[in-house]
């Protein structure tokens, strides 16, 4: 039997559909015979940060397990995001949807395609906040989550969904290749 692993990914965009470029990634993900979606966060809208002028974003945070190594899964996202219409043209800048890996197990990564643990999760309560929801009690920097986020700008930040579930309505994607 293959060996899994659990990596948190975070979700975002801010122009076009990004909700529904969100549900895209995280069914397509669901749909791999690899890859599993085990929770996801409610969805959040942020205010922008980096470049500051341009629309909100919306934020979640998922849980996948996977037989993915880190770059395959790496891949597989970046993949999802282009057929997404992703264009990478400036950093921190409106886009319909980004993809990062958080976390992947307890493994720490370092080189030119890929770091891990993501090197600015603990800067920003947009990435925090939804993944205190789904893995309360973890370690950022370091610090309990709880305690890393609450040292954090949370201003305009606004729960905008109940819980988790909102990746899977519409459920009828015509590709969704799993049943239930």
């Amino acid at each position: 039997m293959p060996k899994t692993h659990d990596a948190y990914l975070g979700l975002g965009g801010n122009i076009g559909e990004p909700r529904r470029a969100m549900q895209l990634v995280l069914q397509a993900l669901d749909e791999r015979a690899d890859t599993a979606v085990l929770a996801v966060s409610a969805l959040y809208r942020t205010p922008p940060w980096g470049v500051v002028d341009q629309p909100d974003f919306l934020n979640a945070v998922a849980l996948v397990r996977t037989e993915l190594a880190p770059h395959a899964l790496l891949d597989e996202c970046l993949s999802i995001e282009r057929a997404l219409k992703r264009v990478r043209a400036e950093r921190w800048g409106p886009r319909p949807i980004d993809v990062d890996i958080l976390l992947y197990g307890d493994l720490s990564i370092d080189d030119e395609g890929l770091t891990i643990p993501h090197p600015r999760m603990g800067e920003r309560a947009f990435v925090l906040g939804p993944l205190s929801e789904i893995a309360p009690g973890i370690e950022i920097d370091g610090q309990m989550i709880e305690s890393r986020l609450a040292t954090l700008d949370q201003a305009g930040m606004e729960r905008i969904t109940a819980d988790g579930g909102w990746w899977r309505s519409p459920p009828n994607n015509p590709t969704n290749k799993k049943s239930g």
